[in-house]
C-alpha cells in the first residue's frame, strides 16, 4: 500500500478487489446472526471492529464514545470484538478494522501491537501519541533508566523502589508506524467524535477516508 493524504488524515490506498471491510456476501444456509442487509438487498456479514489502548491517556477512547448516538449507526455495520470497552481478553483474529490508540512505549505495548497488526486487515493510528508518540515520547532524550529514578526514587517519600513485575520500558517511546506498517493516520489530541465517526464509517462503507476537516497536532 502506497501512503497518501486525504483531506488531513494520512491513508495507504486500498488495492483493487480489497475494498469492502463489511465481509463478504452471506447466502442461504451462511446466513448468520451477526449478518446485516445492504441497501441493495444483499446480506453481508457485519464488519469486526476492535480498539486496543497502549501508552495514552484513554483520551482518544473518551472522543469515541462521544460519537454518543452514532455509535448504534455503527453498532448496524460492526461488531465491537475488541477493546477496553468490551470484556474480551484475547485479540480476535480476522478483525477488519482496528483503532489504535498511544505510542508503543513497552515491551507488553510491543507484543500487543504485533499481534493486533498480524491479526488485522485496517490498522489505524488515532491520535498523535500513536502517530508521533507525542506526550509518551517527551521521555526519550533521558533514557528510561532516569524516567524511573525519577518517578520512584527520588520523587517517592515512602517505600522507594523500582518495579521489576511490569512489563519492561523500551529504549524509545515511538509512534505504532515505527514498529508495524499503519494503513490510516488520523492526528488530534484527541480526534474529534465527528473526525472519528468519519472515518469508521468510510472505512465500514469500503473506502478510505475523505472530507475530513483539517486536524492540528496536539
Amino acid at each position: 500500500m502506497n501512503a497518501q493524504a486525504v483531506d488531513g488524515v494520512a491513508v495507504s490506498a486500498v488495492a483493487p478487489g480489497d475494498e469492502a471491510v463489511t465481509g463478504h456476501a452471506v447466502t442461504g444456509d451462511a446466513v448468520t446472526d451477526d449478518a446485516v442487509t445492504d441497501d441493495g438487498g444483499k446480506t453481508v456479514a457485519k464488519a469486526k471492529l476492535a480498539t486496543i489502548w497502549l501508552d495514552g491517556c484513554s483520551g482518544c477512547h473518551m472522543s469515541f464514545l462521544d460519537i454518543d448516538e452514532r455509535l448504534l449507526l455503527l453498532a448496524e455495520r460492526a461488531d465491537l470484538v475488541y477493546g477496553c470497552l468490551v470484556d474480551t481478553k484475547e485479540f480476535p483474529e480476522g478483525v477488519d478494522v482496528t483503532l489504535v490508540e498511544g505510542a508503543v512505549s513497552s515491551s507488553e505495548d510491543l507484543r500487543k501491537i504485533r499481534e493486533v497488526r498480524e491479526r488485522s486487515r485496517l490498522v489505524v493510528s488515532l491520535g498523535d501519541c500513536a502517530v508521533t508518540s507525542n506526550v509518551p515520547g517527551m521521555r526519550n532524550p533521558f533514557g528510561p533508566k532516569a524516567v524511573l529514578n525519577r518517578a520512584y526514587l527520588e520523587n517517592a517519600t515512602l517505600g522507594q523502589q523500582i518495579p521489576t513485575d511490569v512489563p519492561a520500558l523500551l529504549a524509545e517511546s515511538l509512534p505504532v508506524h515505527a514498529y508495524v506498517p499503519v494503513d490510516v493516520f488520523v492526528p488530534g489530541c484527541p480526534p474529534s467524535a465527528d473526525r472519528i465517526f468519519e472515518v469508521v464509517q468510510g472505512l465500514l462503507d469500503g473506502h478510505m477516508p475523505a472530507n475530513v476537516p483539517q486536524a492540528r497536532f496536539g
